[in-house]
């Protein structure tokens, strides 16, 4: 019988088992790099830092109501105004600090031409925001 690497003998089948030494091996340096750097990672300088003390502004802006009516009137809060009145109140309103937000309501029946003038008026016066007011209704 021979003692060759390549003999042909029953018992030398494959092996059956997974060595364990090299992962063994590598979680332990694993270990040991990590007790070595988590204390300088922990390092840190005690900084007096300065202590602030301040309210969050929570003021509402103002609101104006500009509704343009079926006949294509505009009324300011329930006021009817001219186009140059509005063009003027909206300047004045434009100039507040904290600037108002414009709500818009307009009739079903109005002309779209006639809300698109009073956006349009309220941009170029200065109004950056503009909402929409509806009114939902009751389904039958």
């Amino acid at each position: 019988m021979a003692m060759t690497p390549f003999s042909d003998d029953d018992d030398s089948g494959l092996m059956n088992e997974i060595n364990m030494t090299p992962l063994v091996d590598v979680m332990l340096v694993l270990l040991i790099i990590f007790l070595v750097t988590i204390p300088a990672m922990q390092h840190a300088l005690k900084i007096d830092l300065p202590h602030a003390s301040s309210q969050p502004d929570n003021l509402k802006p103002a609101h104006l109501d500009v509704a343009v009516e079926a006949d294509g009137a505009i009324l300011w809060d329930g006021h009817a105004v001219s186009d140059d009145e509005l063009r003027a109140r909206i300047a004045a309103a434009a100039r507040l600090n904290p600037q108002p937000e414009l709500h818009l309501r307009a009739d079903r029946k109005v002309a779209y031409e006639r809300v698109a003038d009073v956006m349009s008026a309220a941009q170029a016066g200065g109004l950056t925001k503009i909402g929409f007011v509806t009114q939902l209704q009751a389904k039958p």
